[in-house]
């Protein structure tokens, strides 16, 4: 791997280039990898970046160290909760990480190396194959934090499979092993945590030595209902979920959080 020095003014997002096969790590291990600030202005601007990138044919996103990418920093979710501001200044740039990266005509492939949450989920099965480490585990625990699962879970979850898993999952907000995702078809596969780079690899290989534009424009098409999907939903998904940054209960449960204890929900 070479590092992909075109790529600059990213704080979170990590870049190396092989062959025509770009990886993008997410670079905040000391964090487990959780969305703050600098994260989600990364998200919102690099997919664009990457379609628009002559060198590349092939993308590979993953997580340094042992998560994918844990969700919202706590930190980060509080400090939107003192200044409600903050979180409608970012609704705009929400809304864009999950049209960018629908819109991204170049394949992606997730390497699913540790835990998926929230934001962090909804990231990873927006990707076009999904390969994952039996250690992983992957779910979208929004409510667990007293929020809509308003970032794209809404969209994507029930296309990978069903509205009644999908509203189970979404409800509870429960997380998910490697294997059980394979099984239920929400992930593509699930690989010893050994195996992951080499599974990885050859699927980007077989990507990158195929017809470039005859793949660029299959998931182009393939995608129309999701791009179409996600401008229906996101409007409405992130207003409810800037809602319930306002309640009592997304209160508690940041500050259960932080104080490493259960949240007593009051259902305000």
């Amino acid at each position: 791997m070479q590092e992909a020095a075109a790529y600059a003014g990213y704080k979170t997002l990590a870049f190396e280039r092989r062959g025509r096969v770009l990886q993008v790590t997410i670079d905040r291990a000391a964090t487990y990898n959780a969305i703050d600030d600098d994260m989600h202005h990364d998200f919102s601007r690099v997919f664009d970046e990457i379609n628009n990138d002559p060198e590349t044919d092939v993308v590979v996103l993953t997580g340094a160290g042992k998560a994918f990418c844990a969700g919202g920093d706590a930190t980060w979710m509080q400090a939107m909760i003192d200044q409600p501001g903050r979180f409608r200044g970012i609704a705009p740039a929400a809304k864009r990480i999950v049209f960018s990266l629908l819109e991204l005509e170049k394949p992606i492939i997730c390497r699913l190396n540790g835990a998926a949450a929230g934001l962090g989920a909804t990231i990873a099965l927006m990707c076009d194959v999904i390969i994952a480490a039996d250690t992983a585990v992957i779910g979208d625990p929004h409510v667990k934090m007293g929020f809509v699962a308003g970032d794209g879970g809404a969209v994507i979850w029930p296309q990978l499979i069903g509205f009644a898993r999908a509203k189970e999952f979404l409800m509870t907000g429960e997380m998910l092993t490697a294997e059980r995702a394979e099984r239920i078809g929400l992930i593509n596969y699930v690989v010893p945590a050994a195996e992951l780079d080499a599974r990885v690899q050859a699927m980007a290989d077989q990507l990158a030595n195929g017809a470039t534009w005859a793949i660029r424009w299959t998931k182009t098409v393939a995608n129309i209902p999701l791009r179409r999907l996600a401008h229906e939903l996101m409007d409405a998904s992130v207003a409810y979920e800037m809602a319930t940054n306002l309640t009592a209960d997304h209160q508690e449960a940041v500050s259960a959080f932080r104080e490493k204890r259960k949240p007593k929900f009051s259902g305000s």
